[in-house]
Formats: C-alpha cells, sequence, structure tokens
C-alpha cells in the first residue's frame, strides 16, 4: 500500500510511472483524470496492462514532521530508478516548482542560499553524494532522522542556519520558538527561549553534536527582550561560560550588565579560518520591541529576523512597546536589502523575502485603511474600532485585535488622520 502511493505521488506530481508491463504509458489526459478524481490509480494501470513490482521500489528510510509545524506527516520514502525514456515533467499544483537537477549541484545551491531543504530532502542528497544508489546508499537512507520517533532533532533549512525548536510560553498557534544555532566553525546560539529543564537538555544535546564536529559556540544573541526568546538564555550562556550579545535596549530592559551591546551595522564574523566562513550584519529593527535586532548574511542573501514576520501566527505591535510606523518603516528596509530568504523565530522560513515582506506591509496598511474606515467624527472606544476593522476576521483574538489596532490608531495620529478624544478616537 505505501508503495503504490508513492508511486501515485510521483506519476501525479512529476509525470513518472514506474510501472512494468508491454502497455502504452498513460498520457498527460489521464495524468489529468487521476488528479481530477475521475479515474483511479489502479484504473489507470490495468488498462494500459502495467502493474507496480514490490523489488522496483527499495525501502529508503521514514520521516515525522516536527511537533512545531501545523501540518504534521509522519512518511516512508523509496528509492526508485528512472525509468528508461521517462522524462520528468513537473505540474504546479501540490509543488510551486520543480526540476532535474544532479545530486552534487543541488548541493552546492543549497549551500550557497539558493536552495531551501527540509531534513529529509537534505538527506537524501548528502547520503547519495557520499554513497551512491547501492547498498551502502540504501543503507545510509535509512538511517533517517535517526531517533527512534523519527523526528529530526534541527532542521538545517540552509548550510550554517539550523533551527531548533524549543517549547516556549508564546502566543497561539505558536507553540514553539526556534532556536537558531547560526555559523560553521563558530557558532551563535540565537533567542534560546525556553527555561524548561527538559527543553534545554535538548538544546545542549544538539551543541554537543556540533561541538564534536568542530563547531563551538562564541556568544548567545538575543533578538529582543520578549519571553518566549530569552526565558533560556542565562542558564545557556552559564552552562556554556558565554557572553550574552544583545541591543542596549534589551540588555537594560533585562537587566543584563555584562551583556556585550550590539549596534546597528556591526558586523559578527564567525568561522573566518574555516571552509565557511560568514559575516553577519546587525541590524536594529525596531517596531515589535524597542531593542529589535535582526542578522543578515549578504552573500548568503539571508536575515534571522526573529519577530519581525511570523511563519505561523502573526506578529503583534503591542502600543505599549510597539511602534506600527516603525514596523512598517523597518520591514521596507529588510525589503530593500534584497534578502532571499527570512527565518522567523516561528514557522517555517520564507524562500521569497521580498515577495513575502512586501505583501505583509500591503496587508498591514490594508488594515490600517479599515481602522481608519471605522472612524467617524464622533468618538468611539477602541474596542468598537477593532470590531469594525476586524470583522473579515472573525477568528481573531479580541484582545490581539484591540491592541493592533491601537498601534494603527496611534500612527494615525501622529500622521493627523485621527484624533484621540477623552477616552475614544474620532476621525481627524
Amino acid at each position: 500500500m505505501l508503495r503504490a502511493a508513492a508511486a501515485r505521488e510521483l506519476f501525479e506530481e512529476v509525470g513518472i510511472l514506474a510501472a512494468r508491463g508491454s502497455g502504452v504509458l498513460p498520457d498527460a489526459a489521464a495524468r489529468r483524470a487521476l488528479l481530477d478524481g475521475q479515474a483511479s490509480f489502479a484504473e489507470l494501470l490495468a488498462s494500459r496492462g502495467l502493474e507496480l513490482v514490490a523489488e522496483d521500489w527499495v525501502e529508503a528510510g521514514r520521516w515525522v514532521t516536527p511537533e512545531w509545524a501545523p501540518r504534521r506527516f509522519d512518511t516512508h520514502f523509496f528509492l526508485v530508478r528512472l525509468p528508461e525514456g521517462q522524462q520528468i515533467d513537473p505540474w504546479v499544483g501540490e509543488l510551486t516548482e520543480g526540476g532535474w537537477s544532479p545530486v552534487s549541484e543541488a548541493l552546492a545551491r543549497w549551500e550557497a542560499g539558493k536552495l531551501l531543504l527540509h531534513p529529509p530532502q537534505l538527506h537524501v542528497l548528502r547520503a547519495l553524494a557520499t554513497h551512491g544508489p547501492g547498498d551502502e546508499g540504501v543503507a545510509a537512507l535509512r538511517a533517517g532522522a535517526q531517533t527512534p520517533d523519527f523526528i529530526p532533532a534541527t532542521t538545517e533549512f540552509q548550510r550554517g542556519v539550523r533551527a531548533l525548536a524549543l517549547r516556549t510560553a508564546t502566543l497561539a498557534p505558536a507553540t514553539h520558538t526556534h532556536c537558531y544555532l547560526v555559523g560553521e566553525g563558530e557558532l551563535l546560539i540565537v533567542d534560546p527561549g525556553s527555561g524548561d529543564p527538559a527543553e534545554l537538555s535538548r538544546l545542549d544535546a544538539q551543541l554537543e553534536a556540533l561541538e564534536a564536529r568542530g563547531t563551538r559556540p562564541v556568544a548567545v544573541v538575543l533578538t529582543h527582550h520578549h519571553g518566549d526568546h530569552v526565558s533560556g538564555a542565562r542558564a545557556v550562556a552559564a552552562r556554556r561560560r558565554l557572553p550574552i550579545w544583545c541591543h542596549p535596549w534589551t540588555a537594560d530592559h533585562l537587566g543584563l550588565t555584562e551583556a556585550r551591546r550590539l549596534q546597528e551595522g556591526e558586523v559578527l564574523t564567525l568561522g573566518a579560518s574555516g571552509p565557511f566562513p560568514t559575516r553577519w550584519q546587525v541590524f536594529h529593527t525596531p517596531g515589535h520591541a524597542p531593542g529589535h535586532l535582526c542578522l543578515h548574511e549578504p552573500a548568503l542573501r539571508t536575515a534571522v529576523v526573529g519577530d519581525m514576520v511570523a511563519g505561523l501566527g502573526t506578529i503583534l505591535i503591542d502600543p505599549d512597546e510597539g511602534d506600527m510606523a516603525a514596523y512598517l518603516r523597518e520591514l521596507g528596509r529588510l525589503r530593500d536589502l534584497g534578502v532571499r530568504t527570512l527565518h522567523p523565530a516561528h514557522g517555517a522560513p520564507f524562500p521569497h523575502a521580498g515577495e513575502a515582506l512586501e505583501a505583509l506591509i500591503a496587508h498591514r496598511l490594508q488594515r490600517e485603511a479599515r481602522v481608519f474606515d471605522a472612524l467617524s467624527e464622533q468618538p468611539q472606544p477602541s474596542e468598537a474600532i477593532s470590531a469594525s476593522a476586524y470583522a473579515d476576521s472573525p477568528t481573531a483574538h479580541p484582545m490581539l485585535a484591540e491592541r493592533s489596532t491601537c498601534a494603527h490608531l496611534i500612527k494615525l495620529e501622529r500622521e493627523g488622520r485621527a484624533v484621540r478624544d477623552g477616552e475614544g478616537w474620532r476621525r481627524a
């Protein structure tokens, strides 16, 4: 059953049918009929005298999506040879794009930050590059996640950027915050946000594994002061005798008197004498928090962005410490850097950073327009304005929506478009 599912998936997505028989291979019309549910895979094979042979499909490991992902899969992988005379034909649908690439070229693109890979994909490429598709390669493929539950401990979306999702007290729907282990040879531990001893033990295990491969941590870096980003910082720093680096506002707010105060424009060079040096530029990006920082690697065109964007949920701009105008300004600055990939604190990375940032800015401005449209000549409480502005989002949390509405109102007030009148707000 698993092999049949793999065969059908291979045919649906890239047009390869690894079946035996003397019949005519299905054409594009038959493939479309299968995708549209007009014919079953078994009917398609039988009508052409084709059959699947179990021996053609070699077991190549099992992987389970980590628990931080909103959608999880328990997936078995198989190794099958490309049938003679067939060529891949990716169709956009479940896939956004596809193409043929030699293993070495795919790995080179990944190392250069031009291609993002999930753990199963990276493992397959590394196993085939090292051992080939023979018995040794199959054994390496079956090693998989190398954990009892088949769940990878970290996700190295691109070389030198590893995400370890730690369970934290964060805002729903997120349940985890990524602690990024950045660098080769020398390592930055970015946002160890859990104070749970069990979660910190998981982090310790990953650091020890990296140290065994010659990569040593040099500092704990904090993108900002929120608890789901800093709760484990002191413990990790003390245990490994590491300094903490952060923005001056964050250091003062958290009482980190010994912290190195990072400034806009600083460059943090890692592994300068090794085979994969990286140079991370510090960007001060207030808006979500006064001391928020992002790390940008120009050569890789990638950035670790904390809570500037979210791959899961949304970013709250709370007027008690946030600034909507500053937040929008910094989103525009990130967009103008020409970054290719954004690595957020929550959820999956954004592989098309410019498009994602442009869409996020547009979405915030559309929300602001709804807030402005909800204003009238008579003062209204922010709760009423929020209810109107978020009428198109019935699942939005009322308190969070109201705080975000207030951030927009303050921005509109500074621009002379809204007026605070007693306990309410009205149009200027």
